[in-house]
């Protein structure tokens, strides 16, 4: 009779259906990226990088959610509260690209999408913009299929370097960062957002795309605090489609 698997094992089975979750979402934007990169004339898609929680770092978080390892089936309140064990960063050169390749990835049938945040529509306070999709995915195993959650983010360059800064400045204050620094991050943020859409304006002309009107730019250099109208949104998707051919 076989004994029960440890704790140590469990945790590791359960970090590796991440992991296999994780890549399975990695290898559709690899493909995507790979598709347009020779089918197309244009590749929105700059990188894609992947980070999974370490056993160290996912114990840490579930002491902190109060969630009793001698509990009653504590991995099913991992699944239920913590959604970014598993992470994927995509980076694309505009942020017409973003929305362009979130919809890609959320149509296909067997990504389900859980949640999206968007964070470049509605920044938040601090500055950060990002937009979060929580894809679940199913990974086959040799004991049936496990649906895993994966938490997507997608940015543009200027937003991934203000984030990487960011970070290292809370790293550096261990999260208590002087008010001046605050204000200075808001204001970096800002102006990378308005670096985006002198891009996006470019972009168009280089690739010979219908023009934004000088409103509808001004629009998305100036967005902030609400979700900008549907237009919007639209012109920005219509953007990041390939051309007709």
């Amino acid at each position: 009779m076989e004994s029960a698997p440890s704790w140590d094992e469990t945790v590791r089975r359960f970090l590796l259906e991440h992991r296999f979750g994780m890549d399975e979402v990695v290898t559709k934007l690899s493909i995507l990226r790979d598709e347009f990169a020779h089918l197309h004339d244009y590749n929105p898609i700059e990188q894609v990088s992947s980070r999974l929680k370490s056993p160290e770092s996912l114990l840490e978080k579930m002491q902190r959610r109060g969630i009793d390892l001698d509990g009653p089936d504590p991995l099913a309140r991992v699944r239920e509260e913590i959604t970014d064990i598993a992470g994927v960063r995509v980076v694309c050169s505009f942020v017409s690209d973003v929305y362009h390749v979130v919809d890609l990835l959320m149509a296909q049938q067997d990504v389900t999408t859980l949640e999206l945040r968007d964070y470049i529509a509605s920044p938040k306070p601090n500055g950060y913009r990002s937009l979060h999709a929580l894809v679940e995915v199913p990974v086959f195993l040799s004991e049936g299929t496990v649906p895993v959650v994966v938490e997507v983010q997608f940015r543009t360059i200027a937003m991934d370097f203000w984030a990487s800064l960011e970070h290292k400045i809370y790293y550096k204050y261990r999260r208590d960062v002087p008010a001046d620094l605050l204000a200075g991050l808001k204001e970096a943020a800002d102006t990378a957002y308005a670096l985006d859409a002198t891009m996006e304006r470019l972009h168009q002309e280089v690739q010979g795309l219908e023009p934004l009107s000088g409103g509808l730019v001004e629009r998305l250099r100036t967005a902030s605090a609400t979700m900008p109208a549907g237009e919007l949104i639209d012109s920005l998707r219509r953007l990041g489609s390939p051309p007709e051919v």
